[in-house]
């Protein structure tokens, strides 16, 4: 990966995630989960303090060793049980069905390959089970000035963040994967250039029983 990506970009996201203006959103966000959750993107931590007392369990996925150790002071004070259980959302070491909930936070934005991810957190999930995602990308149609200089600006941007794009359409690859949104809310986030700061918050359901075949609907 690099000294740059290995021992840089965690402490930028460390400190860029933990910016007060974000802290409501996490609140939100976090708010309705409970049982097991599995977390996509733990960062260093900066969920924690917002799980609500029904979640049971967080089994954290975080690539980077040292955004791990940077989340060791939080995870120590957490009154739920958080465990790392892996680097890659893309292969999730659980069986199916495995948790209730599930949680993203400004991390689509940064994977690899978002529809793999979503992919395996459909599965992990059991059936109706919620992603709770709040995830930067890219701006509302109406706002085309602000879409070309998200453009403009994400080839830089990616190298200097860690590979973090700003223009993938966070409603789009959810649904695409087969969850269905129940809960949305799109914003811009107050306190950084709109460039940066379009949001989209909420839930988006596992197919139930009936199951979900790409290409197709939940039956």
């Amino acid at each position: 990966m690099g000294f740059y990506a290995e021992r840089i970009v965690p402490r930028i996201v460390d400190l860029a995630c933990g910016a007060r203006t974000a802290r409501p959103l996490r609140r939100r966000v976090c708010a309705g989960l409970a049982g097991e959750v599995v977390e996509i993107g733990f960062g260093s931590g900066h969920n924690v303090p917002f799980y609500p007392p029904d979640v049971t369990g967080v089994a954290a996925i975080e690539p980077s060793d040292l955004g791990w150790g940077l989340a060791a002071d939080r995870v120590r004070a957490s009154p739920v049980p958080v465990r790392r259980a892996g680097p890659d959302g893309r292969s999730l070491p659980f069986g199916d069905g495995t948790f209730d909930a599930a949680l993203s936070t400004w991390t689509l934005c940064t994977v690899p390959d978002p529809p793999a991810v979503l992919r395996e957190v459909r599965r992990v999930l059991k059936p109706g089970g919620g992603l709770h995602f709040v995830e930067h990308g890219l701006a509302p149609q109406e706002d085309p000035r602000v879409r070309r200089a998200q453009r403009r600006i994400e080839p830089l941007h990616k190298r200097l963040c860690g590979g973090c794009h700003l223009t993938r359409p966070t409603v789009a690859l959810l649904t695409d994967a087969g969850f269905t949104v129940t809960e949305l809310d799109v914003f811009y986030q107050e306190g950084a250039p709109k460039s940066f700061a379009a949001v989209s918050l909420g839930v988006a359901l596992s197919p139930g029983p009936g199951g979900w075949r790409p290409g197709g609907r939940a039956q």
